[in-house]
């Protein structure tokens, strides 16, 4: 009996279950996502009663018929994500996210069309070269964060818009980059362009691949090395992990320089991707407009709650109602319509903490009735068979 309970109690360990950070994560990611549709379809119900069903059900159901679109779209968000989240762990704030991905770009941009190089490789310096695009423009904020102590939110943030103007002046002032009449870049050579994945008419390409691999790369250095430990031990207390020997300067910068690769990555996968349409390719438009997946994938990471597997599912889903959101237009929506519906999502996910700890009161009080039952009959067992034992000896003497 005794050792059937201990198996019990191993199989059903709920302190450690419901206080895990996955556990966390999950829940709150669900919930918000939970409300946020819902929500979603009062929105949707109130300003056209006769089409709310249809149109849920395509933002819903609708990223399904355009899969390889979700996952194309869902490459620079999680790249964006992954770059906000990582500095969410070092405790910083990375607002520039758009401005390391707009730097990205223009270098990967840069390669494409400057330099010639074998077409084995030609693609791959063009996405290293996005990523040293975002890394300097990642290690600067850092650089005034960890010596002047300047808040990196500010500096971030205004680097989003000296980048945007940089890249935009840089572009246009390139003749063999920048078609005026058509007011956008021209089409990358093929020889830069990264392997699509064989999808038809289709962006998608292996950036998704690689982003994956990033994120399953990033949750192994935050979980399991002594560097990731650190930079969340500093994080959590910066004066403590000082106390320590943790040199807190060190891992501010190198923090915002690999927060800021990760963001240029996500500039190199997108405008580095081949179009569905032979010979074409995807290309940049100088409007002076921040760009959005900066900002998008501060959402991504808000809803993964800064975890790299959790940006990953995150990432994917946010692509897969916003594709869905696009074909509310056939029913008379306007898709800005979804953005209502990710921003609500996004609200409610900051609540994560009291969603949670409700949830987990929940699953507590369901599992603790039934292993009080179980632990109730094993004790009335146990009872009977002493019993049984004493008649036992009291027969023997």
């Amino acid at each position: 009996m005794v050792n059937k309970n201990n198996q019990y109690n191993k199989k059903f360990d709920l302190k450690k279950i419901t206080h895990s950070s996955g556990f966390s994560s999950l829940t709150s990611a669900i919930m918000a996502i939970i409300l946020g549709l819902v929500f979603g379809f009062i929105v949707m119900f109130a300003a056209s009663s006769e089409n709310a069903a249809e149109g849920f059900q395509y933002v819903v159901l609708g990223g399904f018929n355009r899969i390889a679109d979700v996952f194309y779209f869902a490459t620079p968000i999680l790249m964006t994500g992954l770059a906000v989240g990582f500095a969410f762990k070092m405790g910083l704030f990375n607002i520039g996210a758009s401005g390391q991905y707009t730097m990205g770009m223009f270098f990967a941009l840069y390669v494409g069309f400057m330099w010639e190089l074998p077409g084995s490789i030609h693609w791959i310096v063009a996405i290293l070269a996005g990523m040293l695009g975002g890394m300097l423009w990642g290690i600067i904020p850092g650089i005034f964060k960890a010596f002047l102590n300047v808040n990196e939110v500010i500096t971030s943030i205004m680097f989003n818009y000296i980048g945007m103007y940089l890249v935009d002046m840089w572009v246009q002032g390139n003749s063999t980059m920048y078609i005026s009449s058509k007011a956008r870049t021209n089409y990358i050579p093929t020889t830069a362009q990264i392997p699509a994945l064989g999808m038809d008419a289709s962006n998608v390409n292996l950036g998704i691949i690689f982003a994956i691999i990033i994120g399953i790369i990033l949750y192994i250095v935050l979980e399991k090395t002594t560097f990731g430990y650190e930079l969340k031990a500093t994080g959590y207390n910066k004066h403590a992990s000082e106390y320590a020997g943790m040199k807190g300067k060190k891992n501010i910068i190198l923090t915002m320089l690999i927060a800021g690769g990760l963001a240029g990555l996500g500039g190199a996968f997108a405008i580095l991707a081949p179009s569905g349409i032979a010979g074409s390719s995807m290309t940049y438009e100088p409007i002076n407009i921040i760009a959005p997946n900066g900002f998008n994938g501060i959402a991504v990471a808000l809803l993964g709650n800064s975890h790299p597997i959790g940006i990953i599912l995150s990432a994917v889903f946010i692509s897969h109602i916003q594709r869905g959101g696009t074909l509310t237009s056939l029913v008379g929506y306007k898709p800005e319509i979804i953005d209502v519906v990710i921003a609500v999502i996004i609200y409610f996910s900051a609540f994560a903490m009291i969603m949670n700890s409700a949830f987990a009161r929940f699953i507590k009080k369901i599992f603790k009735k039934s292993h009080t039952a179980h632990a109730s009959d094993v004790k009335d067992d146990k009872i009977n068979s002493d019993k049984i034992s004493d008649n036992k000896t009291k027969e023997a003497e």
